[in-house]
């Protein structure tokens, strides 16, 4: 056995026992007992800090990461729609397009109390607090969520976002979009902007977005001129633009009046409106029905033609003024267009029977009036109504003018110093041959000879009594003394389009076979009243942009297109067609007046071209097809034989000049005469007592094959009136009068369909009648002074 010890088994450890040592060293903690019971539902107060600060940092992260995604974004579609106001030249609106009836103006363009009572609705508070209101939120969200109503917490500038950068959808997703945005849109606009925009965007009822249109819906004001009454309805509006439309709804006036008030009061607490004038104030009473803003009656036609105007004068781009937002005040006089319009009911409308005539379903009638001073265009008619008869009348340029152009021959002679064939001095008593059918003489195109109305010869005349009695032999052998294509140069220079359709330079252009509008008509026949000066003529007089930018327009030109002397002459022979020929029915203006009357090929057109030294009229009563366009004859129209321009188109001239003057001061002709005009030759003896119009001429041979128009192709008289040749004597005859003799004329058949039928014939024979000369084609060529020609369905050829 080893005296070694061995090693000895070891005890296992007592935990009282070795835990000892330790208890000297630390204490060990005890544990908590669990939470029984309820107890166990309440967090402690380290989970509710923990909760709160993870919470904040949500908050507070949530609020920078939305700030930094949400970007103010483009405005919504609707919100950047607006009509384009149309309006009278004393800024009475005309009409309105567009498919959304807005018009945005400028913060200065809306008056302080109409500014003040939207405050005063919306958001008192709105220049001094910030872009949300949290409190108001959480108070609308109460009161909507305790059945006290649905209510909005959105101040002025969440308002504005909703209604220019959002949709209208209650969500969530567009909720706090219209929060961050605000915040946003509060940082980078002023107070006045956003209000501004606000007033823009906002819907007030009756189809009216922006407190223009509301201004002008129901009150018929601009938004400048609303008093506070009245700025008090309108912001009661936005609360209820339905219900609160005390015409449409009178049942609830009683709740209307309680928003105006509290609307009121509030002014009044923000010292906006003294106690005073919130005493004398009474509750407005809005218009019975807004002012119309469809295309019906001559609002149509004056839109389309504005608009041609301002694109093809390049004043407006096609696109932008698509969009909306122009203010367009026209050239037009309100109380001169309904004068017009009247005196077309009157004088002709009124007189025709389409359910017993057949004729009376193709009358049409169209006209424009110029101020021949400022080459201003005051009134037009184009139609009965723009959603009946699309083709605007006063601008068209499909039907021949007829002997209203004569007086451009005259005035052409006289700014050439022209002289006959025997080499007399062209003057109003120069005396011409005016037999029917005799051919022109000088005229190397070939045979011309163009035939007076009803074939009536009127012996050795002088130009005064050619132009009274409508002579076609004298005028056709004046365009060749003058030159047709000096002719045709003066026509220009008085106002007529280049473009203007058969305006081509032979005989024929005497007998007016171009188709000028009344339009071109009528700037031409001011230039002549306005003593040779042209002015270029406009319908627009001023442009506004988004009530803000005002447009430049064209400079306004004016120079002597032709010599005082030409034009006052001119002047002198056309008031004896007033006075002794076919224009007498001029007479029942009242005041001096200077005319030539005129008609078509086959009576398909009437014309009556006058002036007063302050007014300068066309009147055009036309025939056409209203199924197939075609121009039509008006025999038997109105229960008569005819109509000739000194009919219906004179007594329309007539009473609208009357009534358009009515109250100004009567004013005479200052004439400076052609020497020799002064003095008017006595009357040739042999000439016919009975003054013919003398508008439409025949074939320029007896023999010659009719000319091919409609299929009603006839040869028919022109304008017939009574009167007596001048009486007044001591004039001398300055020449013998121009015999036959000319070279055939070709006036050769149209190669392409056009509005007008074109005479028909062979080099031989001629074949020209007032409807002959070559067509360029299709009625309307385009216009090189912004007013173009509506082309119609041609006639058939």
């Amino acid at each position: 056995m080893s005296d070694e010890p061995q090693p000895q088994p070891q005890q296992p450890n007592r935990g009282w026992a070795s835990g000892a040592p330790e208890a000297a060293g630390k204490a060990k903690k005890p544990k908590r007992p669990k939470r029984t019971g309820w107890r166990r539902l309440i967090p402690t107060w380290r989970i509710v800090l923990s909760t709160v600060v993870v919470g904040l940092l949500l908050i507070v992260g949530g609020f920078f990461l939305g700030y930094h995604l949400v970007q103010i974004p483009a405005a919504n579609a609707l919100a950047t729609k607006q009509s384009n106001v149309y309006l009278y030249a004393d800024g009475s609106v005309l009409a309105r397009d567009g498919e959304v009836n807005r018009e945005s103006v400028g913060l200065a363009r809306i008056s302080k109390d109409a500014q003040h009572a939207v405050l005063a609705a919306e958001d008192r508070d709105f220049y001094t607090e910030s872009a949300i209101d949290p409190m108001a939120m959480v108070r609308a969200g109460w009161n909507t969520a305790t059945g006290k109503g649905k209510q909005s917490g959105s101040t002025i500038t969440q308002q504005y976002v909703k209604n220019y950068y959002l949709a209208q959808e209650q969500t969530v997703t567009r909720k706090v979009k219209e929060f961050f945005i605000s915040i946003k849109l509060d940082r980078e606009k002023s107070k006045a902007e956003i209000l501004e925009g606000y007033l823009n965007t906002s819907f007030f009822g009756r189809g009216a977005y922006g407190i223009q249109s509301a201004a002008q819906a129901y009150f018929g004001v601009d938004a400048k001129d609303l008093t506070a009454a009245q700025g008090a309805y309108l912001a009661s509006l936005l609360n209820a633009p339905s219900q609160y439309d005390v015409v449409a709804h009178p049942e609830n006036k009683p709740a209307a009046e309680a928003r105006w008030n509290y609307v009121m009061n509030g002014m009044v607490e923000k010292g906006w409106l003294s106690a005073s004038d919130r005493a004398a104030a009474k509750f407005p009473k809005p218009k019975q029905s807004t002012i119309s803003t469809n295309m019906s009656g001559q609002r149509g036609y004056v839109v389309n033609i504005v608009r041609k105007y301002l694109i093809e004068n390049g004043i407006v781009d096609e696109e932008e003024l698509g969009r909306g937002g122009y203010r367009i005040t026209t050239t037009l006089q309100k109380d001169k267009q309904d004068a017009f319009v009247k005196a077309v009911d009157d004088k002709l409308m009124s007189q025709l029977d389409k359910k017993e005539r057949k004729v009376d379903t193709y009358v049409r009638a169209g006209g424009a009036s110029v101020d021949p001073k400022t080459g201003k265009v005051v009134a037009m008619y184009n139609g009965i109504d723009y959603v009946k008869q699309y083709t605007p009348n006063a601008v068209r340029r499909d039907f021949q003018v007829g002997s209203t152009f004569k007086p451009f021959v005259f005035a052409s002679a006289v700014e050439n110093h022209s002289e006959t064939q025997s080499g007399q001095t062209i003057n109003p008593n120069t005396r011409y041959d005016g037999t029917s059918e005799r051919p022109v003489e000088g005229w190397a195109g070939g045979r011309y000879a163009p035939e007076n109305e009803d074939h009536r010869d009127y012996g050795n005349v002088t130009v005064r009594e050619a132009t009274d009695k409508s002579i076609n032999a004298v005028y056709a052998q004046m365009a060749v003394d003058v030159g047709s294509d000096k002719v045709k140069q003066t026509a220009i220079d008085l106002g007529l389009s280049k473009n203007t359709p058969e305006l081509t330079p032979s005989p024929s252009i005497a007998l007016g076979v171009a188709t000028a509008s009344p339009l071109d008509m009528a700037e031409a026949y001011a230039t002549i009243a306005n003593h040779g000066r042209h002015s270029t003529y406009t319908l627009v007089e001023k442009v506004m942009k988004d009530g803000k930018q005002e447009i430049d327009l064209p400079a306004r030109r004016e120079h002597q297109a032709v010599s005082r002397e030409a034009a006052d002459t001119t002047t002198s022979v056309l008031r004896s067609v007033v006075q002794n020929g076919t224009a007498t029915a001029a007479q029942a203006v009242g005041r001096p007046a200077a005319a030539k009357t005129g008609t078509a090929e086959e009576d398909t057109a009437a014309w009556f071209a006058g002036y007063t030294p302050d007014l300068a009229t066309v009147v055009a009563v036309m025939g056409q097809d209203p199924k197939t366009a075609a121009h039509k004859p008006l025999y038997g129209a109105m229960g008569l034989p005819r109509i000739n321009g000194g009919g219906a188109p004179a007594e329309i001239w007539s009473q609208y000049t009357r009534n358009a003057l009515k109250g100004e001061p009567v004013a005479d002709f200052d004439l400076q005469l052609q020497t020799g005009a002064d003095v008017t030759a006595p009357p040739s003896s042999d000439a016919s007592d009975e003054p013919g119009d003398g508008d439409e001429s025949g074939s320029s041979d007896p023999d010659a094959p009719s000319s091919t128009g409609d299929e009603d192709d006839t040869e028919t008289p022109g304008d017939s009136g009574s009167s007596t040749p001048p009486g007044d004597s001591g004039g001398t005859e300055t020449g013998p009068p121009t015999t036959g003799g000319g070279t055939p004329s070709t006036g050769g058949p149209s190669t392409e369909p056009g509005p007008t039928g074109g005479g028909s014939g062979d080099d031989s024979n001629g074949g020209t009648t007032e409807g002959g000369g070559d067509t360029d084609g299709a009625g309307g060529g385009d216009s090189d002074t912004g007013f173009p020609g509506i082309p119609v369905t041609p006639r058939r050829q």
